[in-house]
This record gives structure tokens, sequence and C-alpha cells, in this order.
């Protein structure tokens, strides 16, 4: 209504007084000039003057929280972020690009819209694309450079990179037409777009259609710090003060419920909701019932009115709209209320020139001083780390495993299907000195052989069987397999710039010393540890080199098992030293070989 977008301004431009910094509106508890966020704006219900009252402010220049909840799909903010993704999908909707090219994203007035777009033979992206006009060739660079990476991205990083991204720099440009209040908006489609990808295959399309799909709601926090005015309704406001409130639509008269069901109950039984086509005429019980409801709805409406009463802490003011031809409150209205609980007070209160009633409940001698300012606009400058964007993230070290230091070209494997048979092999080996140890002696045979024949029928089970309890039977052996030595052991630790990880075939730990057992399957054995392949050394030092980071002071030893011997070749210290993992050992942290981690 006209009267509601008068009222919008004559507030919005009321506060803009009280915040000018050459005569501003004193707290009268505080001594200080008011701000902003001081300031509570309170309705009975979301409605247009809501809206109105936003848009006064920002074209005063009034710092403005906005609605304390709207839908996500409102705000001016989103609707340029989707108005993007949708021409990423598809540039040739005329209509969505327009609206782009004159939003804050790339900011074209509409006579160069007009422009490019009036009279064109093809789609408007043609236009766009043909145009030698300068501030077009600036749009079209932008817009080109968004739709580079949108056919790659994932609907959350599409919108950051278009927010953050300092050659792009969407959030700048949003908040800057916009204003603060935006923040809220964007950082809950944000959120929107993390939770959608969670739940869905990250896709642009499928995101657009969710959000279409949804009618998702942005509540803001009222208890966030926010250098901003707050409006917000009654009910929303419980449990909040602020020195400056304005109750802003006050004269609103209670309507009685028309169209809600009364509840009512009959024999003593349940509570059952009643139809009415009218409620005139009633009488008996209906009729006392629905008195008592619209007693209830009373007494809702002044315990609201209670609520909104007393969240000032410094300063009250109530006002309001009235309907066209009318000259006072309606009864019933808030500000009727109020201004019978005047009139009841000893004297009454009288009105000042501009006809409004001032009750003070306190005295107050409030300084009234101007509020000198270097920057009249109240402008800030930003520094300059909020709009650099940040250096790269340094790396942290890879983790390097030790079995990927070197290619492992030196078990000659045959070629064919032979190989793949060699390779089934060795799994099986480590599949069994992993799990027969545990086992009772006397059981062991049968329990390998049933296991290879239910895990690998195609290879000899007897021939896997002998050839693992040749070696658990060994008396050399027995420490490796004793009942306290950890198999399959991972194992991880920071070797200087390096985090090594891997896991140990055997790890047996005692109180001062550490033994590390690596089986080897391949058909090729060395005679001695200065015959082991380059490759064996380096992994084996890799575990010592992390073993004695994870057991510091103690001694470790390392080995390898050879099944095919069955051979034990030990490491000695001085040999594992020179293939130590190093900074210099050929691998560039950059270009280290995969990962392949247990």
């Amino acid at each position: 209504a006209k009267t509601e977008v008068h009222l919008a301004h004559q507030i919005a431009a009321q506060i803009a007084k009280w915040l000018d910094p050459r005569n501003p509106l004193i707290l009268p508890a505080r001594g200080r000039p008011v701000e902003a966020q001081d300031i509570l704006v309170l309705v009975r219900s979301r409605s247009s003057f809501s809206s109105a009252l936003v848009a006064a402010l920002h074209e005063l220049r009034v710092p403005v929280a906005g609605v304390d909840r709207l839908k996500l799909t409102d705000p001016l903010a989103v609707a340029d972020l989707l108005a993007l993704a949708r021409f990423a999908l598809q540039p040739g909707d005329d209509l969505t690009l327009a609206a782009l090219l004159v939003s804050p994203f790339i900011r074209l007035d509409f006579d160069t819209l007009f422009a490019v777009a009036h009279d064109r033979p093809g789609t408007l992206w043609d236009s766009v694309n043909a145009s030698d006009a300068p501030k077009v060739v600036a749009a079209r660079s932008w817009l080109r450079d968004v739709l580079g990476f949108a056919d790659f991205a994932a609907p959350y990083e599409f919108f950051e990179r278009v927010l953050s991204a300092p050659d792009l720099g969407g959030r700048r440009n949003l908040l800057a037409r916009l204003g603060e209040e935006a923040r809220d908006a964007i950082d809950a489609m944000l959120d929107q777009a993390l939770a959608f990808e969670a739940a869905n295959a990250p896709s642009l399309q499928g995101f657009l259609a969710w959000i279409d799909a949804d009618d998702l709601e942005i509540k803001r926090d009222p208890d966030a710090p926010l250098d901003a005015l707050r409006l917000m309704t009654v009910h929303g406001a419980k449990g909040l003060q602020a020195p400056v409130v304005i109750l802003a639509d006050a004269t609103r008269a209670r309507k009685p419920e028309r169209e809600a069901p009364v509840l009512m109950q009959f024999d003593n039984d349940k509570v059952l909701p009643v139809f009415l086509a009218s409620r005139k005429r009633l009488s008996g019980p209906l009729a006392e019932a629905i008195a008592n409801a619209d007693d209830d709805a009373a007494r809702e409406h002044c315990r609201l009115l209670y609520v909104a009463l007393t969240r000032a802490e410094d300063l009250l003011y109530i006002g309001g709209a009235l309907a066209r031809g009318a000259t006072e409150a309606p009864e019933g209205s808030w500000h009727s209320i109020v201004g019978q609980a005047m009139d009841s007070l000893p004297g009454g209160v009288p009105e000042d020139e501009a006809g409004n009633r001032v009750h003070e409940t306190g005295t107050h001698a409030p300084r009234r001083e101007a509020n000198a300012m270097l920057n009249p606009d109240g402008i800030v400058p930003l520094p300059g780390w909020a709009t650099t964007a940040p250096a790269p993230e340094a790396r942290p070290p890879r983790p390097l495993s030790p079995s990927a230091l070197a290619n492992d070209d030196i078990s000659a494997p045959p070629a064919g299907p032979a190989a793949r048979v060699a390779a089934r092999r060795g799994a099986a080996l480590h599949a069994l000195f992993e799990r027969l140890p545990a086992v009772a002696p006397d059981r062991r045979r049968a329990v390998a052989l049933a296991w290879c024949r239910h895990s690998v029928p195609d290879l000899d089970a007897t021939a896997l069987t002998n050839t693992v309890l040749a070696i658990l039977e060994d008396p050399a052996f027995a420490a490796v397999f004793a009942p306290e030595a950890l198999a399959e052991a991972p194992v991880a630790a920071t070797v200087g710039a390096l985090v090594i990880a891997g896991t140990v075939d055997r790890l047996l730990v005692t109180a001062d010393a550490v033994t590390i057992v690596d089986f080897k399957t391949g058909r090729r054995v060395p005679a001695g540890a200065d015959q082991v392949e380059l490759y064996h050394l380096r992994q084996m030092a890799a575990y010592v080199a992390a073993i004695e980071r994870v057991f510091p002071g103690r001694t470790v030893t390392a080995a390898l098992l050879y099944t095919e011997g069955p051979k034990l070749v030990a490491l000695p210290p001085d040999l594992l030293q020179l293939h130590r993992p190093k900074d210099d050992l050929g691998l560039n942290p950059d270009d280290q070989p995969p990962i392949s981690l247990p």
C-alpha cells in the first residue's frame, strides 16, 4: 500500500538523521551517539512493508541486515548467482543473459544492453560475441572466463570461484551493489551447494533443479555481530534487546480467526476440529468455544505486545500507517492499547509539536555533540590483504611408501599367463604367513590346505603348504613367527621432509630392540646381503628409518625372508645407512610415484 511505502521512507529518513555524524541521536542512558547496530525495527509479520523499509534504508545508505527470515531464492544476490549458473549451462538463453549483463557481476547500463540486443539477427550471446563496444568486450571476456571452468566444476567450486577469484570478484561486486546483508544469502547459497554435493552427483544442472524444487529459507542468527540495523518480527526477537527499538506497524487491528477450525471436546473424549462456514448467529457450546478461542487470541496479541515493548533498553518508538481516511489507530491495535495506557497515567501524556506523545520513564541529561569523523562518507577502505588472493598453500609432505622408492623390476616374471600365476602365488604365500603362526602347530597343515583349496583353487595347495610350513618349523625363523611378533604391521613416520608410510610383513618389538622382516616370494634368492637388489635395500632402509622414529633409543635390525630358499638374509646397518631416504634420492616432491598404501 502507498501508506506503508510512505511510512517506510519516513522511518528510513528518521534513522538516517539519527546516524548523521554531524548531529547524531545521543542514547540517553549511555551518553554516546547511536550506531546502526543499536537499532532494532520490529514488525508483527513479514509483509511488503519490510521490503519497502529495506529498500528505503538502502537508498539512504543506512547499513541494514535485511529481514530475519526469507526464501533462499528471493535475495538478489542468490538470483544473480543462479542466473550465472543457468547461463553457463545454456548461453543461448537470451532472457537470463540480459539479466546477467545488468547484474552486479557485469554492470552494463541499459542503454548499452539495448544497443547490443536490439534488432539482432541471432541470440543475444551471438550479438555479445560480435560487438566491439569496450564495455561489451569486457563483459564477454568475463563471461568466457566463467564458461571456461563451468563444465568441469562442481556446484560449490563453481560458485566459490566466481565469488572469490581476484579476476572475477563476484562477492566484491555483489556486496558493493547490494550491501552487507547480501553476505548471509551468499553464504546460505554456498551451504546449500555443499549439502547438495553430499547427497547427489555434483552437477550444476542437478543443483539448479534441486534449488528450484525446494522452498528453502534463510534464517539469520540474531545474535551474530553485525554493524547494521536489524529488522525482524516480534516473535523472532524473543530474548533480544537493543538500545533503540522501533515498533513499526503497531496500527493494525487484531483480526479474529475466520478460517481456522474451532477445536472442541465432545463427551470428554478427544479434541476434534469443527469447520464452520460462518461464525455468525451461533449459540451454546460452539459459541462459547469460539469466544474462548477469541479470548486466547487476544491474550496472545497482548503478550506479543509485551515482548515488543520489553526489547527496548533506552528508547522505544511506536508507530504505523493508518488506513485511508482514518484519523486514529483502530481499537485493539498495539498503538491504541499503548495510547490508552498513557492516558491512564497521572496527568496523561501530552503531545509535542509534531503530534507525538513522548513519555520518559527516567531523567537523563545526555550530552549532544557532533561525532567528528575523518571520512564524512563513513566508508573505511579495506586493507590490502582483503582484496588480494592468498598465496598458494604449502604442500604437506606426501606419504612415501617404501615399496615406491624404485621400480621393482628384479623378479623377472615370466610373460603371459605365467605372470599372473606367479603374482597369485606370492599373494597366497603372504596370506598363509599372516594366518598360520596363530594356528596350533598340529593343525597348520590341515588349515593351510583347506584355505588354499578354497581361496586359490587354481594353485598347487600342497606345494604352497610345504613351502610355508618348512619356514614356520625351521628354528632359524622361530623369533620371526613367535606369537608376540606382529603380522602386516602398519608403519608411518616423518623422516626429514618425507612422510614414510607402509606395511611390514613381520615386526618383532622387545624392550630394547625392534626386528623388521619382509617376505620376498620371487624365484631369485641372493647369496648374501651384498647381492640384495638395490630396490629391496632402499625399501628396508626406509622401514628402518621410520621405525627408529617410532621407537627412539631401540636397536632396529632388518632382514629379508626369501620363501624360495627358504633363506633369511640379515641386512647390516652400515649397508642400510647407505640407502636411507634423503631429499636427494632423485625423488622430486612434485614427481613422486603414485602412493599405494595397504
